[in-house]
């Protein structure tokens, strides 16, 4: 069964935030396991404080495709070349700009 995202608006993982055309990842919380549209799903949403993944989590689960609902790694999302390896549906490389409020090691290795 395809994991859902919390704050989705469509079938692909695209949030009421975050809408354009590759717009299709939902990241998975470290403080609840659930996965959210975005950070702002989950600040809306979650009713806590998000924690960020360690690098210690790189081999975590953490991140759905919205395109064929693969979860990958963290470790194989940071190394994806912003595509999905499992389907090949294109991710936004803007959202390299949020890593540091999803992953606390991001930047520094």
């Amino acid at each position: 069964m395809r994991p859902i995202a919390i704050g989705a608006v469509d079938g692909e993982t695209r949030c009421k935030h975050y809408r354009g055309p590759t717009d299709v990842i939902a990241i998975k919380f470290k403080c609840c396991d659930k996965y959210y549209g975005c950070y702002y799903c989950h600040e809306e949403a979650a009713g806590h404080p998000p924690l960020r993944w360690e690098s210690g989590d790189r081999r975590t689960k953490a991140v759905l495709c919205g395109g064929c609902g693969e979860e990958l790694t963290i470790d194989a999302y940071l190394a994806c070349g912003y595509a999905c390896p499992s389907c090949g549906v294109g991710f936004n490389p803007r959202c390299e700009a949020h890593y540091p409020l999803y992953f606390a090691f991001a930047g520094k290795e």
